[in-house]
């Protein structure tokens, strides 16, 4: 019978278990990853000695086990499709980057998180697997075995799902408690974080040249930088509201006024910058049953951002509308901030400023990073195509355009900023 191929499943879990002295049980497959790039699998480990049985036990904060114990664990294997590895091409850079960036988060980032935030512990990873037996037969994949997390957060968020009221609030609050302790783990140089996808191409093409390996520069996977295609698109676009309103240059600048957001956004290391999800919406979480806490998945888009543009998504994509806004009132065209919206922001930046001084991140600064916040994702869901929320979300943006003390506000803090990302 000739051998299993190297991009098997069960045979890269078997090799990376190993490596703890664990055997594979069983290996389910959960789903295939976007445009066939691998796949998640459920697999079950048997400890082979009690040195790995504590271990395991202590990753996956169940009881202390023994030899011969077994648990739940999900692996990640990434086996791109052939015909996607054209270098020049955006799309499968960011893909296959995004997976790089989510190892380095699980394998980096995560042990300094602390237990209180719901995010699987990683066990074993290609990423370090230089010296350990079958790293040659699985030489050139991407894998990654962490905790399922499902034991203890059994009910899954579902794709394009509205959360309860108390699923929105463990999301706040799991939101702030990422955002706030990610400010103690911020390295002092910007040099590591992996850059636009283009960008971090031709760095990686240049020799002598230091190449990102951390998380991305920029969090998220909608920023201007990596959407220039869609944008002119979006100005070209004469049937689109948005074409004008976005894209036209500003009287007396070279840029619109969602250029003007995008280039507020970039990170450039200022304090109230912190690790952002980057993909946060209901089908990449998990809750408890009764819905009040709440653990997060899928970090393919980790890396550094204004927290609010975490919420922005959260908001249009996931959250019921009645509350954002008076349920029994119809929406306008420009609708200003209702109290439910104002409430669900102040309760996540109460959870963020907790045993902090409230100087730190005002409510006026909060709000009108928010604003920028939902003016940049407004500007991509307008070159890509609207979903959630929508009605409530352009209402909004609107709204926010039209005040000049924002336009005002963006202006005076995007002057001293050089050049554009």
């Amino acid at each position: 019978m000739a051998p299993p191929p190297a991009n098997d499943p069960k045979r890269v879990a078997s090799i990376m278990l190993s490596w703890h002295s664990c055997d594979l049980v069983s290996c389910t497959t959960l789903q295939t990853l976007w445009a066939g790039y691998g796949h998640i699998c459920a697999i079950t480990a048997r400890a082979t000695t009690d040195g790995a049985a504590k271990y395991l036990s202590q990753l996956c904060g169940g009881e202390l086990g023994a030899a011969g114990s077994t648990y739940p664990l999900i692996l990640k294997l990434i086996s791109p499709p052939r015909k996607s590895s054209g270098g020049h091409d955006e799309g499968h850079l960011r893909k296959m980057l995004s997976y790089e960036v989510e190892q380095c988060f699980y394998s980096d980032v995560v042990p300094l998180l602390g237990d209180e935030i719901g995010v699987a512990k990683c066990l074993a990873s290609t990423r370090n697997m230089d010296g350990q037996p079958g790293a040659d037969e699985i030489e050139g994949l991407m894998a990654t075995i962490m905790v399922d997390l499902r034991s203890k957060f059994p009910v899954a968020g579902e794709k394009r799902s509205v959360l309860s009221r108390t699923q929105v609030h463990g999301t706040l609050d799991w939101l702030a408690s990422f955002h706030s302790r990610s400010w103690g783990l911020l390295p002092d140089s910007l040099d590591e974080y992996v850059l636009p996808p283009l960008e971090e191409y031709n760095r990686r093409q240049s020799p002598g040249k230091d190449v990102g390996s951390g998380l991305w520069l920029n969090g998220g996977y909608t920023y201007l930088a990596t959407r220039r295609k869609e944008y002119a698109s979006l100005a070209q676009d004469t049937y689109s509201e948005w074409s004008e309103a976005m894209c036209m240059p500003l009287e007396g600048s070279s840029l619109s006024v969602t250029e003007m957001a995008a280039l507020f956004l970039t990170p450039c290391g200022r304090p109230i910058e912190s690790y952002i999800h980057g993909d946060v919406k209901s089908e990449n979480l998990f809750t408890t049953t009764t819905g009040d806490k709440v653990a997060f998945f899928d970090f393919q888009y980790v890396g550094l951002g204004f927290g609010v543009c975490d919420l922005a998504k959260l908001f249009t994509c996931s959250v019921p509308f009645h509350m954002l806004a008076e349920s029994n009132e119809s929406l306008p065209k420009q609708l200003a901030m209702r109290e439910p919206e104002r409430q669900l922001l102040e309760r996540y930046r109460n959870s963020l400023l907790q045993n902090k001084d409230s100087h730190l991140y005002d409510w006026e600064t909060f709000k009108r990073h928010w604003e920028t916040a939902l003016v940049d994702w407004c500007r991509f869901q307008a070159s890509w195509g609207f979903w959630g929320n929508t009605e409530w979300l352009e209402a909004r943006v609107r709204s926010i355009l039209g005040d000049q003390k924002w336009r005002d506000w963006l202006q005076q803090n995007t002057s001293s900023r050089d050049g554009f990302r």
